[in-house]
């Protein structure tokens, strides 16, 4: 199969299509994908190349946004549409692409419109709780729309087009949950100590202020008594952590999430849903911190989806209270409440989204072949 992907811009637009790329090496002739250029992509995509193995990929960055970077405008879009339409009509075409994948966000319109005028398949994944402008826009030329929640299907049901799937996971992460053995050697692989509890605190592909100003006031509450942090601040932004010290450590981005999360107690994280679905994968639980400033409040959606697996915190609760509360939740009196959240998330999502959307798209590439040599 040769397919294209469009998306990029942020990590929510990249690694689910990532973590669907990494099931399916033996259906893969080669492979495009649509991003915007951003540099912070360059990490997201970091390493994909090699996990795929022989099967090429050629990345082509559409210049829809202002030179400052940031989600174009629709008067831009509108302008900057037509010229990275005809670009990826001619990319479509060189590369004999059979289906079209879209992962959401604007870099999604031209690509998908030009395979609509090339009469390719198409087909859309919803990775949040509530529906993007792409999948709103797009879905009508959609021969497939993939749903990772329940709660975007349309009336709440599924049909032909709208498929309930759960979001596609990375291969180890479709394997669940691990035992406490293997949390702690997860925390001395990368550094920390084995028999302490750690934090994982996650601010999404950008990172997030209002969590990394939370952790440089409160980090020292977390280590004198003895829970130690691992911070995730966002690309540019490690000034913001606190002081590197003995049971605190930050980074810009982290590559291997599925070792950190292995060896957190739990969570502190934005709501975005490709850090959500594997926080649930790994049964950790998580308080959610969801970016307050989205018109749909989608990153808040994201996180009622996991239900008792995870606890909603405003951004007014970052302070010393909530430090102290995370910190009781990691000793003997609250691990009973981790196991209840827990429990809850192994119950939340379905672990084998990637499988599911990739079944249904060799389906599509298959019905295509059958008619265009009917039409022949």
């Amino acid at each position: 199969m040769r397919v294209a992907l469009a998306g990029g811009g942020t990590g929510g637009h990249i690694v689910p299509g990532r973590h669907l790329l990494s099931h399916t090496h033996q259906d893969l002739g080669d492979v495009l994908w649509f991003c915007t250029g951003r540099p912070v992509e360059s990490k997201a995509f970091a390493g994909l190349e090699h996990e795929l193995g022989k099967v090429p990929m050629a990345r082509v960055a559409l210049s829809l946004e202002p030179d400052g970077g940031g989600a174009p405008s629709l008067a831009r879009l509108a302008l900057r549409n037509l010229p990275c339409y005809r670009k990826a009509l001619r990319e479509l075409r060189d590369h004999r692409t059979q289906l079209v994948l879209g992962l959401g966000g604007f870099t999604c319109l031209p690509v998908v419109l030009a395979a609509w005028s090339l009469k390719l398949p198409i087909a859309l994944l919803e990775i949040n709780a509530a529906k993007g402008r792409a999948t709103r826009s797009l879905a009508p030329l959609a021969t497939r729309v993939f749903h990772a929640w329940r709660g975007t299907l349309p009336g709440g049901r599924e049909s032909e087009r709208d498929l309930w799937t759960g979001p596609p996971l990375a291969p180890s992460f479709a394997a669940g949950a691990i035992g406490e053995g293997e949390a702690q050697r997860a925390r001395s692989q990368i550094g920390f100590d084995a028999q302490r509890p750690l934090v994982l605190i996650l601010g999404g592909s950008q990172g997030a202020g209002a969590l990394n100003r939370f952790v440089a006031t409160h980090v020292d509450e977390f280590l004198r008594r003895g829970v130690q942090v691992l911070h995730q601040t966002g690309p540019g932004r490690l000034d913001q952590g606190a002081p590197e010290k003995s049971g605190y450590r930050k980074v810009e981005f982290v590559v291997d999430v599925h070792t950190a999360l292995s060896a957190a107690t739990l969570v502190l994280c934005r709501g975005g849903a490709s850090t959500l679905a594997e926080v649930a994968a790994m049964r950790r639980a998580a308080w959610v911190v969801p970016y307050p400033h989205h018109k749909d409040q989608h990153q808040r959606k994201n996180a009622l989806e996991l239900g008792a697996g995870v606890q909603i915190v405003e951004e007014e609760r970052l302070s010393k209270d909530l430090a102290c509360e995370l910190v009781q939740k990691t000793t003997p009196t609250g691990l009973s409440e981790l196991e209840r959240r827990s429990a809850a998330l192994a119950q939340a999502m379905a672990l084998d989204g990637a499988q599911r959307i990739w079944s249904e798209l060799v389906k599509v590439v298959a019905l295509g072949r059958r008619e265009s040599r009917a039409n022949s």
